[in-house]
């Protein structure tokens, strides 16, 4: 049996937090490492205390599975009467106990891809030449994850939507006309293959479920941690999932929104009176946390909502090293040889764009590193290595962290330019830049070989910059 991990402790502002009342939505936006997951882990406890008022049955619902393996590893006694779920596991519990979930009904990716595919391949043969086909099908993948993630079921709901956050792919009437017929096709395709869901919709069968039972409700409280990564319909089924004498705690910080494009948590209807906001940095040094500041300040931010600007932590350290390598297997060993020499005294973790790449360093890295994917089902403490992409690490923090691959070539990431423009895929991997850099407590090398990427600012005084 592991030891016991006692519960971390509030620190300044966070007691106020802590201690909201057990009864309505509130809503707390931070900056990356002002203490949000651990304010989300002791809200759940004392929500969840039966010594407490109105406490009863908590969830505390966050997306990432890594992170919810890092959750679990606290036991101490008072978090007991708390359930950690990723969100998708929450939906399929709640609908296979309403009877909606049978076995093998989701649609996963590699499936979806193919019915999204000849879905686009008849809408061209249908459609004749239109400008919408050539920005691939990747761009009609992401259209219909959208459609989904706001609950949109009709045409002409789609038509009159408010398009946040696609302002680099400008749609007209006739090509919105031609993107709800693939999603259509899509879902038609779907229930022929005896799939009820996708990853994305799921959330729209619970807020349909919830608006129809009028059971108890299983929790009486809900808290979600990196909430910014659920979709408005997540939010709102959730919000649905408690009692009229309940309550929801939402914990984000808008600058790490990575899957929503933008997306807010007011889409999601919460009945909020007061926001409130971290800002103390407890996470960085001062040199990391400068260089996770001038990211949130580049262009790509500017349109993201309700961010709140860190104030500047007071632990000193190296500046963030900037490695210019001559060769991407000059950038490997050297990744490796930094990762191994830290790893004896320290939580290293070597982040990337996406598996392909975190795949490539694995293969270099000792055996006994640890891949940061929903596999994971236990939480090793203490030094070693940890590997994986930017959104594995979400919420989660290290002594060293590693940014390999920080080239022109990588990031922003070719294939999302192509299907979203370079508007767009300049803010999704802006953010993914900004999620990276902020999980270092002390330490942070990026390497690149050819140019450096342009996510980077380039203001004096943010690097120590030097040749492998």
């Amino acid at each position: 049996m592991p030891a016991t991990v006692s519960l971390p402790t509030p620190i300044g502002r966070q007691r106020d937090v802590l201690y909201l009342p057990a009864k309505g939505h509130f809503v707390v936006l931070g900056t990356a490492g002002s203490g949000k997951t651990t304010l989300a882990i002791l809200r759940s406890a004392f929500l969840g205390n039966p010594n407490t008022g109105n406490n009863g049955k908590t969830l505390l619902a966050t997306f990432n599975r890594a992170l919810v393996t890092y959750l679990k590893h606290f036991r101490d006694a008072s978090f007991k009467n708390v359930t950690v779920e990723n969100y998708h596991l929450f939906a399929r519990g709640y609908l296979h106990s309403r009877g909606r979930m049978g076995y093998n009904t989701i649609c996963q990716p590699p499936l979806r891809g193919n019915l999204i595919d000849a879905a686009v391949s008849d809408a061209a043969e249908s459609s004749g030449q239109h400008s919408i086909f050539a920005r691939g099908n990747e761009f009609f993948s992401g259209e219909i994850q959208w459609i989904e993630q706001h609950g949109i079921t009709t045409p002409a709901q789609y038509l009159q939507a408010e398009r946040v956050g696609r302002e680099g792919v400008p749609l007209d009437k006739k090509s919105r006309q031609i993107a709800f017929g693939v999603f259509q096709d899509y879902l038609a395709r779907r229930k022929a293959a005896h799939k009820d869901f996708d990853w994305d919709d799921m959330a729209t069968a619970v807020c349909e479920e919830m608006d129809t039972d009028g059971s108890s409700r299983r929790y009486k409280h809900i808290v979600i941690d990196e909430g910014q990564d659920f979709s408005p319909q997540m939010i709102q089924s959730l919000a649905k999932a408690i009692p009229s004498d309940g309550s929801l705690t939402f914990f984000g910080d808008m600058a790490q929104q990575i899957y929503g494009r933008r997306m807010s948590w007011k889409s999601a209807g919460l009945k909020i009176s007061k926001v409130w906001e971290f800002k103390e940095n407890y996470r960085n040094t001062k040199q990391v946390a400068a260089l996770g500041l001038a990211i949130s300040r580049m262009p790509y931010f500017k349109e993201t909502p309700d961010l709140v600007e860190p104030i500047a932590p007071k632990a000193d350290g190296p500046l963030p090293a900037l490695v210019e390598c001559s060769s991407i297997q000059e950038e490997i060993a050297l990744v490796r040889d930094q990762a191994v020499q830290a790893a004896k005294t320290q939580t290293v973790a070597v982040l990337t764009r996406n598996w392909d790449l975190a795949n490539t360093i694995a293969k270099h890295l000792p055996r006994s590193s640890v891949k940061l994917d929903h596999d994971l089902s236990t939480w090793q403490a203490g030094p070693k290595t940890y590997y994986g992409t930017f959104h594995g690490a979400k919420g989660l923090e290290f002594d060293t962290v590693i940014l390999p691959f920080f080239s022109t070539t990588t990031l922003p990431e070719p294939e999302e330019v192509r299907a979203f423009g370079e508007e767009e895929a300049r803010v999704l991997d802006g953010k993914l830049v900004y999620v990276g850099v902020t999980r270092a407590k002390t330490r942070l090398i990026m390497t690149f070989t050819g140019a450096v990427t342009d996510l980077l600012p380039t203001a004096p005084g943010l690097y120590q910059e030097s040749n492998a």
